[in-house]
């Protein structure tokens, strides 16, 4: 069975990628897969969906 985290990440407008690419790592350590990345009108990001073996 799979379980599934959603965030709404805030990342500002200073180094964004690297703030999304810390902010990715971070989950993948806790066993976390990135699944889904939604983007809003404004080409910012709203949602971002991880998901994991639920008995791991």
């Amino acid at each position: 069975m799979k379980e599934y985290k959603v965030i709404k990440p805030s990342l500002g407008f200073r180094k964004r990628h690297e703030k999304l690419e810390d902010l990715i790592n971070k989950y993948a350590k806790e066993g976390w897969t990135l699944k889904t990345i939604t983007d809003n009108q404004h080409g910012g990001i709203s949602y971002i969906v991880f998901e994991r073996e639920k008995n791991r």
